[in-house]
């Protein structure tokens, strides 16, 4: 079927729907991509073109990563319908794990960052253990973990900060893809990989709507199709271009486009990803026609743990060191990108590109307030106000619907 000039049956939705009744219904996955880019479009208006500088950009990824990392993570999480409070300290805590046994004990620092990733999917583990199989709620439970890890990170620590790190160690959050395509001032490499990473998103969305069309499913009308894959690709390409021009491809933002394709194929097309949807929407239900909960829920919060601590290797490598007070408040900012990227407080509704979405909304809000000087009070004052508005959205759309 060529899809550039779509059948009628493409352009009227298999399910009936029109294409406003279409956008009413999805307009939590169109609202946060929206949001962003009014959001991104005021801000480089309003700070003179400053947002968009390719060393900006470049920043703001760099400054996001860590919430990025556990906003995957968390995602499950909330979508199985609970919540994890201790991720802030959890990072915290195996960052100092990373420096003392890097830059007091010696140990290599890949071993090192191993043992780190062990230790934070035990956390994870043993505060799933209580969650899952003796139901305590997650609140409780976690936010016990946060008090704790605050206490065993002044204690490892001694109240003092450790570092600095080795050069190769520090390379996780602060080093950058080499050209292997020449050393000009120009990342080549950068260029290219947008370029097929955009032309593979794009072939993958066309094969699946192919798909779709074949057995009369396509609901999703071919303007808003069209429109959604060319922003996409523009976005992609053009922000490719401008890192381009710096210094290429940050290594930690080849981290995060990975974690994002696997958990977005982990929670798209496989029975897990499907279960923990479930399991989120009615857990009850879940259980009855079969589904393991309470082990699903423990895995959540077992690769919630993991990632906590990915993020917390990754933070202390940006930092060059390990403070007492590394993580503070980071937990409230990683389930403010979740709720506002589209995920629902009941479990059961939520992608991870709109948690990414989320995470990089509270990125670039915080970007633009720090280049307008706008000062820290306000600033917590507007992302509260924000957190507030997306959470009123989505309680007003469960009404409705």
């Amino acid at each position: 079927m060529d899809l550039a000039k779509p059948s009628e049956r493409e352009t009227a939705p298999a399910s009936g729907l029109t294409m406003g009744a279409y956008l009413r219904k999805h307009m939590r996955e169109y609202g946060i991509l929206l949001a962003l880019i009014v959001i991104m479009v005021f801000f480089q208006v309003a700070t003179d073109g400053i947002l968009l500088k390719p060393v900006n950009l470049t920043n703001l990824i760099l400054q996001n990563s860590y919430i990025v990392i556990m906003a995957v993570g968390m995602l499950l999480v909330i979508v199985s319908g609970h919540i994890d409070l201790s991720v802030g300290s959890v990072l915290g805590f195996v960052g100092a794990l990373a420096a003392v046994m890097i830059v007091q004990w010696e140990v290599p620092y890949v071993l090192a960052g191993l043992i780190c990733l062990a230790v934070g999917a035990l956390i994870g583990m043993a505060q799933g253990f209580w969650v899952a199989f003796f139901k305590i709620p997650s609140f409780i439970v976690t936010l016990a973990g946060m008090l704790v890890f605050k206490g065993l990170t002044l204690w490892l620590l001694a109240g003092q900060s450790v570092g600095p790190f080795p050069a190769n160690f520090q390379l996780i959050a602060s080093g950058f893809v080499p050209d292997i395509f020449g050393s000009g001032r120009f990342n080549t490499l950068s260029l290219v990989t947008g370029i097929v990473v955009a032309a593979g998103i794009l072939v993958m969305a066309v094969r699946s709507r192919r798909k779709q069309a074949a057995t009369g499913l396509v609901e999703e009308p071919f303007a808003f199709f069209a429109g959604k894959y060319a922003l996409i690709t523009i976005a992609l390409v053009y922000m490719s271009y401008l890192m381009a021009t710096f210094r290429g491809l940050p290594n930690v933002f080849i981290v995060m486009a990975l974690l994002i394709a696997v958990y977005s194929f982990i929670t798209n097309r496989t029975v897990i990803g499907r279960r923990i949807y479930a399991i989120g929407g009615n857990e009850k239900a879940a259980k009855l026609s079969g589904i393991p909960a309470e082990k699903l829920v423990f895995l959540t919060f077992a690769n919630m743990g993991m990632l906590a601590a990915l993020a917390g290797l990754v933070f202390a490598a940006r930092l060059n060191t390990a403070t007492p007070k590394a993580g503070v408040s980071f937990e409230l900012d990683v389930i403010a990108a979740v709720f506002i990227g589209g995920a629902s407080m009941a479990g059961g509704v939520g992608t991870v590109v709109g948690a990414v979405v989320g995470a990089f909304i509270m990125g670039v809000m915080n970007n633009g307030m720090s280049i307008l000087g706008i000062g820290i009070d306000w600033q917590q004052v507007i992302k509260g106000l924000v957190l507030l508005a997306a959470v009123v959205f989505d309680v007003y759309n469960k009404k409705k619907g």
